[in-house]
């Protein structure tokens, strides 16, 4: 997988046109100055977040004993999850911060809005695969994170452009190309089992 088929996988995993009614509704109990200093707050936590979860989650992953090949079906697994949930999608409600403190701090913006679970586990399972490549990781999640964060800082004027139907259209959209994508990656680990079986004397 090179950098920008990664950037592009972490990009749908983000699902930030998904996230851009959650984040007006909670940004609006945010006092109007302050809203973009917020939002870019969360957006640098969930980053810091992933990043932690892309060098540290392989030891995890490694700890626990599992395969290359496991790791590689199970993300196509979760992913192809992710995509069901995106095409065919369900009411999604989060904890909204409490009325003395109307100002979110990493949840539920940062955490799990953009640094979802699904966002680490491709990290994760990135780093686990390829750990010589992880200048590369880097670089790709970066791009995810950066267009991911254009969106949601556009989050106003793409609503007002697009509508909730337009956003629900370009979500179902993503979540079919993931699909795809999941399909892909669970085709790929099962090969490479079945080869490592073959080969087995």
């Amino acid at each position: 997988m090179d950098i920008l088929s990664a950037a592009t996988l972490l990009f749908l995993v983000m699902d930030p046109l998904g996230n851009v009614p959650i984040f007006l509704s909670i940004l609006d109990k945010v006092p109007a100055p302050r809203r973009l200093r917020v939002l870019l707050r969360e957006l640098v936590l969930a980053l810091v977040v992933l990043l932690a979860f892309l060098f540290g989650g392989q030891y995890l992953l490694g700890f626990l004993g599992l395969s290359e090949h496991a790791i590689r079906i199970a993300g196509g697994i979760i992913l192809f999850l992710i995509a069901l949930k995106m095409v065919f999608p369900v009411e999604r409600s989060v904890q909204t911060p409490d009325e003395d403190d109307d100002e979110p701090f990493l949840v539920p913006l940062a955490i799990p809005l953009v640094a979802g679970p699904s966002a680490m586990a491709v990290v994760m399972l990135l780093a686990t695969n390829e750990p010589g490549r992880m200048l590369h990781w880097v670089a790709a999640l970066g791009l995810a994170w950066a267009l991911s964060s254009v969106i949601l800082l556009s989050a106003t004027g793409l609503k007002r452009f697009l509508g909730r139907r337009g956003l629900v259209a370009m979500e179902r959209l993503m979540g079919m190309v993931l699909i795809a994508l999941a399909v892909q990656m669970l085709l790929e680990g099962v090969a490479a089992y079945l080869g490592s079986v073959g080969a087995m004397p």
